[in-house]
């Protein structure tokens, strides 16, 4: 059978597309829509695609100008892609059987199914009489897609998200009009925490029938985790709630202790056919091969039916090779040394950045216990840059990228009166890059931060 090899490796990177519109995230009049051309209205960015533009604009290229001059990308959502001390050989091509041309089931490849439902059941379901199967998973091409699947399929509901959380869930949140989002304000002076008592009163007192949430949460690194996490999955299973876990960081998580620990609410799940817990990942983080576009939901099969359904209809479904590729990377035994890599190394970048930016003045509310972002009030910092955005704009003058922290004030619609975020002040630091860029955009931060003292 004839085979056609691709070299990952040389794959050609392009140059990331400067915004046109620096203002398109919030060119949207609250309670409305900014108008577009045509019949089409303005379509906002992502807070991580705005920036990217912005600095695009004053000739930051993907890829380019590697060294001490090039500049530090604190605003990445990937992890850096190369080898870890102590991770698997990285894969550097793929193999594409003839069969692979043709279009992938919408609900992904069986045997990939297969994999990915045998990987859950390994790591966290040992002994456990209800086992996931194929028919709980369905794959799709890339997390938001996966997303985007599951809000297509919900029924007309009351869905819980956080505040803050992950920026893209904005426009997620606001295009299905089925269901009503409701915010749910997370304190900082309380580290973010958000209790069992906490959510049994959510539940109850709005009336939600499915809640989301990134776990560990982006930006702040909260982790619910352990016992607090079993506790959370009995009490959507007794209210009747259903759980929508974005892990997409679960295997970046610190402080747990033992050998390379990677935490998922599947461990918690009694029936995986009945209980109401849906759970998204795939190879973006956690695999640490975000170009690949293969990411999974698992749930009982009556929900994987539906998103597997809306899936039909929106994207069709994920690209074969990449899927069959994939299989491999599913074992346990992958998974944990990889584990194991990413936490050793990134628990050291956690600390690196934690120190540094406490060193210039940054305040962090609460230290991250997963992801690998950290989540600063620049409020203390002298006037000019002690906003989200002056920091941010900042910044890009010493060619260091951040994320504003207002972009992960989720406000679908823009349907809240206030016009002033409560994360104005908060930037997001992420130190997904190699740890010399972070050395180096550290530096230039506190060379800045000097600058106006």
């Amino acid at each position: 059978m004839t085979e056609l090899e691709i070299n990952v490796s040389e794959a050609p990177t392009g140059p990331v597309e400067a915004s046109s519109n620096p203002t398109s995230e919030s060119s949207a009049p609250r309670g409305g829509e900014a108008h577009g051309i045509g019949a089409f209205r303005k379509v906002p960015r992502t807070g991580v695609i705005y920036v990217m533009g912005e600095a695009a604009r004053l000739g930051y290229r993907h890829g380019g100008e590697p060294g001490e001059d090039g500049w530090c990308n604190l605003g990445q959502g990937q992890p850096e892609t190369g080898p870890l001390p102590g991770s698997p050989p990285r894969v550097e091509s793929i193999t594409i059987d003839m069969d692979d041309q043709e279009y992938a089931p919408v609900a992904g490849l069986w045997e990939l199914r297969e994999a990915i439902a045998d990987f859950y059941n390994r790591a966290y379901r040992r002994g456990m009489p209800s086992r996931y199967t194929a028919e709980n998973v369905a794959v799709s091409g890339g997390g938001r897609i996966a997303l985007t699947r599951a809000a297509a399929a919900l029924g007309n509901v009351n869905l819980g998200h956080f505040l803050p959380d992950y920026t893209a869930y904005e426009e997620l949140l606001d295009v299905f009009r089925l269901f009503s989002p409701i915010p749910i304000l997370l304190e900082a002076e309380r580290g973010y925490a958000f209790s069992v008592g906490d959510l049994r009163r959510e539940i109850l007192g709005r009336g939600l029938a499915a809640i989301l949430s990134s776990n560990p949460c982006n930006p702040t690194g909260k982790h619910i985790r352990g016992e607090e996490l079993a506790a959370w999955v009995r009490t959507a299973e007794e209210l009747d709630c259903t759980l929508l876990f974005d892990e997409f960081y679960s295997h970046y998580v610190y402080g747990l202790g033992g050998e390379a620990p990677m935490e998922s609410a599947a461990r918690y799940v009694e029936n995986v056919d009945t209980a109401p817990v849906v759970l998204f990942d795939g190879l973006t983080k956690n695999w640490r091969y975000p170009g690949w576009r293969v990411t999974w939901t698992v749930g009982p099969r009556e929900v994987i039916d539906a998103v597997a359904s809306a899936g039909s209809f929106l994207d069709g479904g994920g690209s074969k090779p990449m899927q069959r590729a994939a299989i491999p990377l599913l074992s346990v035994e992958h998974a944990r040394q990889e584990t194991a890599a990413i936490q050793a190394s990134f628990a050291r970048k956690r600390d690196l950045m934690i120190a540094g930016l406490k060193r210039i003045g940054v305040t962090i509310d609460s230290e991250p216990q997963g992801t690998f972002y950290v989540w600063g009030s620049v409020a203390d910092l002298p006037a000019g840059i002690n906003d989200g955005h002056s920091f941010f704009r900042a910044a890009l003058d010493h060619r260091v990228i951040v994320v504003p922290g207002e972009f992960f004030d989720v406000n679908p619609g823009k349907r809240r009166a206030h016009r002033a975020s409560r994360f104005r002040h908060h930037v997001r630091f992420s130190f997904g890059p190699s740890e010399a860029v972070l050395t180096r955009a550290l530096a230039r931060l506190e060379a800045m931060v000097k600058l106006r003292r």
